[in-house]
C-alpha cells in the first residue's frame, strides 16, 4: 500500500472505510483534530500532534440509513456528546497511521452499533423418547441404589 497518490500528495488515505455493505464512513463527514500524544517519547514527542481524534456527527448524517441511524443513537447513547461519536488512538509515532486506527475504529464502532438485533431463541421441544428413556434409567438407578441399602439383610 503506498501512501502517495498520483499527484505526489501524502493525503491519500487508504479508501472508503466500510461499515457494513454499502455503506461507508463518508469522508466529508468526519471530523479531525490533532494534539500531542501524552507519555514518553523524545525530542520529536514534543514537536508533532500524533494523538488523532476522529469525530462523526451521528444525530445529523445523511450517510446511514434510518433505521440504522436510530439504533446506532441508541446503543451509543452513553458515549455520545451532542449526537457526536468521537474516537481517539495515540499508539502510534506516526500521525498517518493513528488516523488510520482511528478511521478503522470508527467504522467498527458503527458497524456493532448499526447491527440487527440476534434472532430471538425458539425454545426446541425434547423429543418424547429421550425424555422416557432418562425417566426409565433414573428409576433403574434408584433400584440399584435401594436394593444396596441393608435393611433386608438378616
Amino acid at each position: 500500500m503506498t501512501r502517495a497518490d498520483g499527484d505526489g500528495n501524502m493525503d491519500g488515505m487508504s479508501g472508503p472505510y466500510v461499515i457494513r455493505g454499502s455503506v461507508s464512513l463518508p469522508e466529508a463527514e468526519l471530523m479531525w483534530r490533532f494534539s500531542r500524544s501524552s507519555g514518553p517519547g523524545g525530542q520529536h514527542v514534543n514537536t508533532s500532534d500524533s494523538q488523532v481524534e476522529l469525530r462523526f456527527d451521528l444525530a445529523n448524517t445523511e450517510a446511514l440509513p434510518e433505521v440504522w441511524k436510530r439504533r446506532a443513537l441508541e446503543r451509543l447513547a452513553s458515549r455520545l456528546v451532542d449526537g457526536v461519536v468521537s474516537v481517539r488512538a495515540s499508539e502510534h509515532r506516526s500521525q498517518w497511521r493513528n488516523r488510520e486506527t482511528a478511521a478503522v475504529r470508527l467504522a467498527a464502532l458503527l458497524a456493532e452499533a448499526t447491527a440487527p438485533p440476534p434472532k430471538p431463541r425458539r425454545p426446541t421441544r425434547i423429543p418424547r423418547g429421550i425424555n422416557e428413556r432418562r425417566l426409565r434409567e433414573k428409576k433403574q438407578r434408584s433400584d440399584t441404589k435401594r436394593g444396596r441399602s441393608g435393611r433386608d439383610w438378616g
